[in-house]
């Protein structure tokens, strides 16, 4: 039989166990957070852990539905053997991180509604995009176009973006929203940067999905400039 002293040896050990496992879970978590959808390989080449290891954790996470995975899209040729895996974090997952900032955020709009009404809610909406629109233009000349700029702003605010082609044009992907919870309640604040993506980019955008609606990633649909010579307007000028 173990001793009394064993005994309470092994619980110890087996508590600092769990305490950083979930420490790691946690590093896992916010990986996918800062980074967007990712496979095991990538969150274990970013977090110095081995595949199998962070496999083990994405599995709990996957269990507690703090993320849900899907097969990795392949743009091109397909290689052999069976697509990745790309782990997303869902809404729960997301609010682990921020729903006493959230709570805090949706308090104080809801209050400035009742007090100042739905315009100041507006306003305060189209104030919130400023900050991408200032790092746009401050990047707009290193990029060869205004498609890439805008994901390079949206990434250096927190938003981490992507192009993805498509046959009609480019679909802008934001693969974290800092404001997911807080646009569920008010939708003002994705209007709002959908109207400044049109204004920045000079072209009629389509919001396809958002992070705050339940949809794993925020989707722009871009669609391919048209030519001059095919626009009405140029044509009625002509005449």
């Amino acid at each position: 039989m173990k001793s009394e002293l064993e005994v309470g040896h092994e619980a110890v050990t087996d508590a600092e166990q769990r305490a950083a496992d979930a420490s790691t879970r946690s590093r896992v978590a916010r990986s996918i957070l800062q980074h967007g959808p990712s496979t095991a390989n990538e969150l274990a080449r970013r977090l110095g852990l081995t595949p199998a290891a962070v496999r083990r954790h994405l599995n709990v996470l996957e269990s507690i539905g703090q993320v849900i995975s899907r097969e990795q899209r392949v743009y091109g040729q397909r290689g052999r053997g069976r697509p990745a895996k790309v782990f997303t974090l869902t809404d729960e997952g997301r609010g682990e991180f921020y729903q006493a900032y959230d709570q805090l955020a949706i308090s104080a709009l809801d209050y400035l509604q009742q007090v100042a009404g739905p315009d100041a809610v507006e306003a305060f909406a189209a104030r919130v995009t400023e900050s991408v629109t200032q790092r746009f233009h401050e990047l707009e000349p290193e990029y060869s176009t205004s498609a890439e700029a805008l994901v390079e702003a949206l990434t250096a605010e927190g938003f981490v973006a992507s192009l993805q082609p498509v046959a009609s044009g480019v679909q802008l992907c934001q693969y974290h929203c800092p404001v997911a919870h807080v646009a569920a309640e008010f939708p003002q604040l994705c209007e709002a940067e959908t109207r400044a993506f049109a204004q920045l980019l000079g072209s009629h955008v389509q919001r396809l999905a958002t992070i705050a609606h339940g949809d794993g990633v925020c989707t722009t649909h871009v669609p391919r400039p048209v030519a001059a010579a095919m626009h009405p307007q140029h044509s009625e000028r002509g005449r």
